[in-house]
């Protein structure tokens, strides 16, 4: 087994344990919205978005644009209040979850940015993008940032298979996602690659060759998420006229334990699940009891002596 888990009590390489090793605390994320909209919504590379993609651009959980960066800080605080340890220290991250985060000039993302850093308990900033939203002059500002507090980019790849990039309308190859990779390793920005479980027409070797991929990324984080079809999107019309369907609790978790075992021991795991807004969900329904979910989950990788980098197969790293 991966020394790492052993010592740590999980079978992956988890977030909560890797941010109290850096940190030398838990990190709470307080999701944020920059209103900056999202090219892929509004015409600059496609329209429409996403089909999986809500109202509210992955950011259902965030506040509303309209307050500063700081009146969201302060609400997204209160709505995590109950979770806070009493008798452990915290801390904060302030992660721009809504839409395309770089998708703006860099005066106002230095604004942002800067905003949330002024936050003294704020101990990183995350910032949620695409990868074709990341043009030089921005990349040099978060290297900036970076020496200041700590800076992570997620980044929405969600599959490393063209075709099924083409299917959910993504709007970018694959090579940009490989090119804008390059690009923050070399200015030191650490990325958080987004990928989703169950997308239409994938299965097992789809899910190992998008794995595969970031393993030779060497990606430092990973957010593994169940696909949901939410109210609202193109994907809901699939769903509903017998086009796609959503995943079983047996599928997703079949799926979840072979890109565990193949995914590079290295690469934390910030996420093993997610709940969609249960007024949006329309499927799979089982998801809404995320709690529930966690924990068979976790004794269902205890049992079956599933652990991170099981089946892993080491191969070029670019970099």
């Amino acid at each position: 087994m991966n020394p790492y888990c052993v010592s740590h009590g999980k079978p992956y390489r988890s977030f909560d344990e890797e941010s109290k090793a850096q940190f030398g605390k838990k990190l709470y994320r307080l999701s944020l919205n920059s209103g900056l909209g999202c090219p892929n919504r509004e015409g600059g590379f496609g329209k429409g978005g996403c089909i999986f993609c809500s109202e509210g651009g992955s950011g259902d959980f965030a506040a509303g644009k309209e307050a500063s960066v700081a009146e969201q800080l302060k609400k997204a605080r209160l709505q995590v209040a109950g979770k806070l340890p009493k008798q452990m220290p915290y801390g904060y991250i302030a992660y721009f979850q809504a839409y395309t985060n770089t998708y703006g000039p860099v005066e106002k993302l230095d604004q942002l940015f800067s905003e949330a850093m002024d936050d003294e308990e704020v101990e990183v900033v995350s910032i949620a993008t695409r990868p074709d939203c990341l043009p030089g002059e921005t990349i040099a500002l978060l290297s900036r940032l970076n020496r200041r507090k700590p800076v992570w980019v997620e980044l929405g790849l969600q599959t490393a298979v063209e075709e099924t990039a083409d299917f959910i309308r993504r709007g970018y190859p694959l090579s940009c996602f490989t090119d804008a990779r390059k690009r923050l390793f070399q200015a030191g920005i650490p990325v958080i690659a987004h990928v989703i479980l169950g997308l239409p027409g994938e299965g097992r070797e789809e899910v190992l060759s998008t794995i595969d991929y970031l393993n030779n990324q060497a990606v430092e984080g990973v957010k593994l998420q169940l696909l949901h079809i939410l109210e609202g999107t193109r994907l809901a019309e699939l769903y509903r006229d017998g086009k796609v369907k959503a995943l079983s609790f047996e599928e997703y978790e079949a799926l979840l334990f072979a890109a565990l075992e193949r995914l590079r021991p290295e690469t934390v795991v910030h996420r093993i699940t997610g709940d969609g807004p249960k007024r949006l969900l329309v499927a799979p329904l089982w998801s809404g009891d995320k709690k529930r979910v966690f924990n068979r989950l976790h004794q269902d990788m205890k049992d079956r002596g599933v652990y991170q980098g099981k089946t892993y197969r080491e191969g070029p790293v670019p970099f």
